[in-house]
């Protein structure tokens, strides 16, 4: 059994590290970050048991594992930066266009608004001064929420879907979480709930590029 572990990671290593060389498009120096990267995320369980499950896994597993390993080389180190998608607003667009935005890809969608918090505001109640903006927003597809917790109850963690918009030096961005890594990364779902996740993906996706742009 051990021998079959082994030869199973000297199969699947090559191929984990021609993953990340293939999905950057960053210098020979990044590469080989990545390569490493991909390669101590596909040895560091004992007995490869990591390949074991990437192999088992659903199709797309292992370039995505690749592709979070080489987010999170770009990012330093950093896990936040490595699982989000962020994207930074255009200049003259302001924060009512962007939940405008928002409003109208998410009844477009029959994604449900369930709730906003404008901490920004909170912040300059408490303080009696002004404040970068920062505020949350959160939807949700009912049905698909409740089916994803049936499937997996550790997925109810990443519920809502949210998005932030946030006020930086050099004008506002907006954040979601990278539901690739959810997706490609856990346990393949039934055909339906996959269908239902997805279009949920699609849809926050759309929401940060229209919202970006100022297109409501």
């Amino acid at each position: 059994m051990e021998t079959n572990k082994r030869d199973a990671c000297l199969v699947f290593i090559p191929q984990l590290m021609l993953y990340a060389i293939f999905v950057s498009r960053a210098s020979m120096s990044t590469i080989v970050l990545r390569t490493i990267a991909a390669v101590c995320i596909a040895v560091s369980a004992s007995g490869c048991k990591t390949v074991q499950v990437m192999t088992e896994a659903q199709p797309g597993t292992a370039a995505e594992a690749a592709r979070l390993a080489g987010r999170w080389v770009d990012a330093g180190g950093d896990a936040a930066s490595a699982t989000t998608w962020s994207r930074k607003v255009a200049a003259g667009v302001s924060a009512k266009e962007i939940e405008e935005a928002f409003a109208s890809v998410a009844a477009e969608a029959n994604l449900r608004p369930v709730g906003e918090l404008f901490l920004s505001k909170e912040l300059t109640a408490r303080s009696g001064q002004d404040e970068k903006f920062l505020k949350i927003y959160s939807y949700c597809d009912p049905a698909t929420a409740r089916a994803i917790v049936d499937f997996n109850p550790a997925m109810a963690a990443f519920l809502p879907c949210r998005i932030a918009v946030v006020e930086q030096a050099d004008g506002l961005w907006l954040y979601a979480m990278n539901m690739d890594v959810m997706l490609r990364l856990g346990r393949p779902m039934p055909p339906s709930l996959h269908t239902s996740v997805l279009r949920v993906r699609e849809t926050m996706l759309k929401m940060l590029d229209r919202a970006a742009a100022g297109d409501f």
